[in-house]
């Protein structure tokens, strides 16, 4: 490499190696002088099980908080949480423009921004097709076909050439609401010459082209006409084709749709706003549930992936105050549970069976599509942009691995396996990883960020596995104990496999260890604290055959 030779470089920072926290920077110029773009940055959810007390992720930005001053801004997408949900949590650390279309802007502003406390964000509308030219980046949004409008890919102009930065997308002629993606559009793109096609990943394993929206809609039209009773569809909120499609179902067939749900309102009232509901009427609140005879009435509700306080989830525990169900009527799934949620939806859906409701899903009938690409349109996407390499994201380890090798299929000479971190050089020379830089998670816990080195994750996960001993113990300035030690267990058993009471057992260890000490080590309050928490551990894991967490103090009198 010739020192201060200019550089255009990729550099993922999330959604690669993963689904979800999704951020990606591309770089251009020399090293010690590189200016940078963001494209997207998105959050991811966290499961319960191995982030005890965390729902949010966030991508690591560290390397380019530390280079803010080079970065020009961060152009987002599309208006998935997985694209704009950590701009609210981390856009102050960066402090530039955030370029977004009309829809993602306004649902930015209405969902994350308008929380107490929230940052007044630099937004900054961009219209698809135009070029805005940012340093050496000329940036251009090009319309695609998604699961929310105004979903875009990036075409990323510099002086060594042309980045595709795909988004997700998919080809739907009959979106619904929304774009097409464009063959017209891509194919000029590859006429123009692509040094690089960074392209979503997520369906890659998938056979064929994904079913269209216009499919989707005619199947809640049949479902919902022919309902005998109430029904109430689950969807993903921002999904504003899906919404439409229900509410043009309920028009045709004499029903009034009632939104229920906050996300579903903001979504509602921002696709208004921005002419996607438009000829439809307004819906109505969720306090006309009771007066709206029982085959008159559709509800959307948020909750498709069993959020225990969304909407549907109340009404499945009886427990929403306007919303209830009975025996016979029907809740259709119009979504597909994310990988991690399945045991919260099954939970949902048994408790609606148990109540004799009829439950629909896409197992049973044609009530969702994905808005990703499966590989029939993958190949489309290939033969109109010829890039002269691939650089698959948007996946987990085995999406990319399998992107890899049918992009090579699809006759890309250079096909780059790059992951969060990697620093890929993409001009000049062979595009390949060229370095490796600091990429982790921050996770949201309460009200700070913490990262994956602190140490309460670990620690809460230990004590949902084994529980808590806390123990106090007094003793004065001549090695004395004063007084019985204080014992509580927490999440530990009443009772041993021999039906020794554990409390029993942890105070017997306590005082066993303290009455084989010396004054002169019972004056040495961390030395004490050691034996003891050393002492009960083994003591409870002989009758329990477990080592619960341990907290000793000594308080000094």
């Amino acid at each position: 490499m010739v020192m201060g030779q200019e550089e255009l470089v990729f550099l993922p920072l999330g959604g690669v190696g993963e689904i979800g926290m999704n951020a990606g920077l591309y770089g251009f110029g020399p090293e010690k002088g590189r200016k940078w773009i963001m494209v997207d940055c998105g959050m991811g959810f966290a499961g319960e099980e191995a982030m005890p007390g965390i729902d949010l992720m966030f991508p690591d930005l560290t390397f380019i908080e530390q280079r803010r001053k080079d970065l020009l801004g961060i152009f987002i997408t599309h208006a998935h949480e997985d694209h704009i949900g950590a701009i609210s949590e981390l856009w102050p650390r960066l402090k530039v423009p955030v370029y977004a279309t009309r829809f993602a802007k306004n649902l930015l502003e209405t969902r994350r921004l308008s929380e107490p406390g929230a940052p007044k964000v630099d937004l900054r509308e961009i219209k698809p097709g135009r070029r805005l030219t940012v340093g050496p980046f000329e940036v251009e949004f090009v319309p695609v076909s998604h699961s929310i409008p105004e979903s875009n890919a990036i075409a990323i102009r510099t002086a060594a050439g042309l980045v595709v930065h795909t988004g997700d997308w998919k080809i739907d002629p009959t979106p619904v609401a929304g774009d097409v993606t464009s063959p017209e559009a891509f194919t000029a793109l590859g006429d123009e010459g692509i040094l690089a096609l960074v392209c979503d990943s997520t369906n890659v394993v998938r056979e064929g082209f994904s079913p269209s929206e216009r499919e989707v809609a005619a199947t809640l039209k049949t479902l919902i006409a022919e309902a005998p009773h109430r029904v109430a569809v689950t969807t993903f909120a921002s999904n504003v084709a899906r919404i439409r499609a229900v509410a043009e179902a309920a028009q045709a067939c004499g029903r009034e749709v009632i939104a229920v749900g906050r996300a579903m309102d903001r979504v509602i009232d921002v696709a208004r706003e921005c002419g996607y509901l438009d000829g439809l009427p307004e819906f109505r609140r969720a306090d006309s549930w009771k007066n709206i005879p029982r085959d008159r009435v559709v509800a959307l509700l948020t909750g498709s992936q069993g959020e225990p306080r969304a909407a549907l989830a109340r009404v499945s525990r009886r427990d929403h105050p306007d919303i209830a169900l009975a025996d016979g009527d029907r809740v259709i799934f119009s979504s597909r549970a994310i990988p991690g949620n399945e045991r919260d939806v099954g939970a949902i859906i048994n408790d609606l069976i148990e109540q004799g409701v009829e439950v629909v899903t896409d197992r049973t009938a044609l009530v969702h599509v994905s808005g990703h690409p499966r590989r029939d349109e993958m190949v489309e996407m290939y033969r109109w942009t010829r890039p002269g390499t691939a650089i698959p994201v948007h996946g987990e380890a085995l999406h990319l691995d399998e992107h890899a090798r049918f992009a090579r299929a699809q006759g890309v000479q250079n096909v780059v396996k790059a992951r969060n971190g990697s620093v890929v050089r993409l001009s000049p020379g062979k595009p390949e990883v060229v370095d490796h830089v600091k990429a982790g998670r921050l996770f949201k816990d309460g009200n700070v960020l913490i990262d994956d080195k602190d140490r309460a994750i670990p620690e809460r996960r230990k004590l949902s596995q084994a529980g808590l001993v806390s123990v106090a113990i007094a003793i004065d300035e001549d090695g004395v104990v004063l007084g019985e030690p204080a014992v509580d267990i927490i999440g530990l058993p009443n009772r041993g496999r021999s039906g020794e009471g554990l409390i029993d057992v942890v105070v017997e260890a306590v005082s066993r260890t303290l009455s084989g000490l010396s004054r002169g080590k019972l004056k040495d309050s961390e030395g004490v604290e050691k034996s003891v928490d050393r002492a009960v551990r083994q003591a409870v894991n002989e009758v329990w055959g477990k080592k619960p967490a341990c907290h000793v103090q000594v308080v000094e009198v």
